[in-house]
């Protein structure tokens, strides 16, 4: 509880925390604001974790869990206030928990957000020898004037791409399989196309996309985004576009990092199954007027211009 109190006061510094650890809720104040909505996101890390307990790696899960929440909240224009962690385990194994807790602190940190309260249950019957779960729970704040949620989209729009770290933390099961198919372990350090270990590659934690939304939105009129998780680019962009348009994405704009192209290869799959399971390295989207295309690429680092809103049957195509 003390190395936990440590990384969780870390988190708290930006707002108006009542109360401290220990009580049976968390309680914050709300920024001023003249019609506050509240924003809310909840998510996990999935089979990530099998990977995080088969290399005994526990301190950048919690990025992630933070990561999947803040990275989907932002894009209505949000600005994250705080979060709450649910970390379930088999046996409690406190310097394990700590490790956890300190990633999620870590996450936390670099979203600007609080980590205000969680839950730490002990469960032997259901989580079996050294397995464990993660959810969390993100909520923020944003003007009701200043909401982002793509209605003032227009054909000739820019779709502006922020590179991703990785596979962040969806298409695991897939990923897991192509590796036992192909008898590749977590260890091994000469794979082609992993940068060094194999498992600490594919660990490598979710960007938090929370700094360079906010640099975007000052810097252009940012008119709708999207979190490439689960879907990937075709299903993700779709969400924020309304009818009568359409999404159209240039895969030749961007190179796609070498790791995506080995686990395609090595698990034969289709092009079209790549880009619905994985982000292929373009982690969120911002779509913005093609006057502020240039702002808005020199606003956020390693931004592209990867596609176009056009006039059309509401969908998105990858072309």
């Amino acid at each position: 509880m003390e190395r936990i109190r440590k990384a969780v006061t870390s988190t708290t510094g930006n707002l108006n925390i009542i109360g401290g650890l220990g009580g049976f809720a968390g309680m914050v104040e709300l920024p001023a604001m003249k019609e506050p909505v509240l924003v809310s996101a909840a998510d996990g890390v999935g089979t990530k974790v099998l990977i995080a307990e088969a290399l005994e790696i526990f301190d950048t899960v919690g990025i992630d869990l933070v990561a999947m929440s803040v990275n989907d909240l932002i894009v209505t224009g949000a600005t994250p206030l705080f979060f709450l962690d649910y970390i379930a385990v088999g046996r409690l194994e406190p310097e394990k928990a700590a490790l956890l807790v300190e990633g999620v602190a870590d996450g936390c940190r670099q979203s600007g957000c609080a980590l205000l309260g969680g839950e730490t249950a002990e469960m032997p019957d259901l989580y079996e020898g050294g397995h464990f779960d993660l959810a969390g729970f993100a909520v923020g704040a944003v003007e009701k004037s200043a909401i982002i949620d793509g209605s003032r989209l227009q054909a000739g729009d820019v779709i502006i791409g922020l590179p991703s770290s990785g596979v962040h933390s969806n298409g695991f099961s897939l990923v897991r399989k192509i590796l036992e198919v192909n008898k590749i372990s977590y260890t091994m350090d000469e794979v082609e196309g992993f940068d060094g270990c194999v498992g600490a590659a594919l660990l490598t934690p979710t960007k938090i996309y929370a700094a360079d939304v906010a640099a975007l939105k000052k810097a252009a009129d940012v008119r709708a985004m999207a979190h490439i998780t689960g879907g990937g680019l075709p299903e993700n962009v779709f969400r924020v576009i309304p009818g009568g348009l359409r999404a159209r994405i240039e895969r030749h704009r961007w190179q796609v990092p070498s790791l995506f192209d080995t686990l395609q290869r090595l698990g034969n799959v289709q092009d079209g199954e790549m880009f619905r399971t994985f982000n292929m390295g373009i982690g969120y989207v911002a779509i913005v007027p093609a006057v502020d295309e240039e702002k808005a690429l020199s606003a956020a680092p390693g931004a592209v211009r990867i596609g176009e809103v056009v006039s059309g049957e509401s969908q998105t195509e990858i072309v």
